[in-house]
């Protein structure tokens, strides 16, 4: 008797095969703490229930939330489960051994970064997505469909494709077909700082199509590398007088060169833009054709310059 609100991602999984199927691809331990997002009526939770310790599901709609708890009331699942009620890309996420969920698609993009940047680590993520996003995420370079969510996820996560579900396998069926992915967290990983690596992958993919020499042409990122690169600068000039002539006295006898970058007055940014494109060379490769290991080199130019993205 529940109106189902489509517009806010609710559409119910009701397939049993579907669900069975991505249970079994999950390979749920006894001992594991699951995380759902999107809980609905329960028809994946009950399931998973019955595996696992415990079910974490996080769920906006009270009136849903009340539907799985008569579920489960009274049953010897019950103690088994925690039910959370809110905005989940506004709450700190729990401590959880995979992540399960029929997702609302509206919060795909964000929550799937939200899951990566999570410590401590967790093993999987079993993920329902709309067929376009889920391709999306496991695009390669040269792909029509290879983008900046494909880069960074691939960058801090092994990401596969699982299997195709259809739009009849739910009430109400949605507009679009879907996809399941598994999502498994690099542990460690790379060594590098995301924020600068989302900062320079976001200029590049603005035109994918267009040569790193002309996506850098643009003034509003010249204007930001400027800006960045003259706090780097300032920062390396920054050295108390008190520091050298401490150094100075315990190393009387040796030479000591203090390198302290400075900015000369005909400073063009865009210059030295063009040229660590040229130096490292990428100025004409496109991001469309560009792999992990392109950017990871190119940022390295970049930084070794002075220049950085966030």
């Amino acid at each position: 008797g529940i109106l189902f609100n489509t517009s806010a991602g609710q559409h119910i999984l009701k397939n049993p095969l579907v669900v069975n199927s991505i249970i079994d691809k999950a390979a749920l331990r006894r001992t594991d703490v699951i995380l759902e997002v999107g809980p609905g009526t329960g028809n994946l939770t009950v399931k998973m229930l019955e595996k696992v310790k415990k079910v974490i599901a996080c769920e906006i709609d009270p009136r849903l939330v009340g539907e799985l708890q008569k579920r489960v009331q009274g049953t010897c699942l019950a103690n088994k489960l925690e039910i959370k009620v809110g905005d989940i890309l506004k709450s700190d996420l729990p401590f959880f051994d995979a992540c399960v969920a029929n997702l609302p698609y509206q919060i795909s993009s964000p929550f799937v970064f939200k899951l990566l940047l999570h410590r401590p680590f967790f093993r999987c993520a079993i993920l329902m997505f709309q067929r376009e996003f889920a391709l999306r995420l496991v695009a390669k370079p040269g792909s029509k469909l290879y983008c900046r969510l494909s880069i960074n996820t691939q960058l801090l996560a092994r990401v596969d494709h699982l299997m195709k579900v259809g739009k009849n396998n739910f009430r109400p069926p949605p507009k679009v077909e879907s996809s399941v992915v598994r999502i498994e967290p690099k542990n460690p990983p790379p060594p590098i700082n995301f924020q600068e690596w989302d900062g320079l992958v976001r200029i590049a993919f603005v035109r994918k199509n267009k040569t790193l020499s002309a996506a850098f042409k643009s003034s509003a990122v010249e204007q930001l590398l400027d800006h960045n690169y003259r706090i780097h600068c300032s920062l390396h000039n920054t050295v108390s007088s008190f520091l050298i002539d401490y150094i100075l006295f315990l190393c009387a006898v040796t030479y000591i060169l203090i390198f302290i970058r400075e900015i000369p007055e005909n400073f063009k940014i865009a210059e030295k833009i063009q040229r660590v494109l040229k130096d490292t060379g990428y100025s004409e490769k496109r991001a469309r054709s560009m792999d992990i290991d392109d950017f990871i080199r190119l940022l390295h130019g970049f930084n070794s310059e002075g220049i950085h993205f966030s």
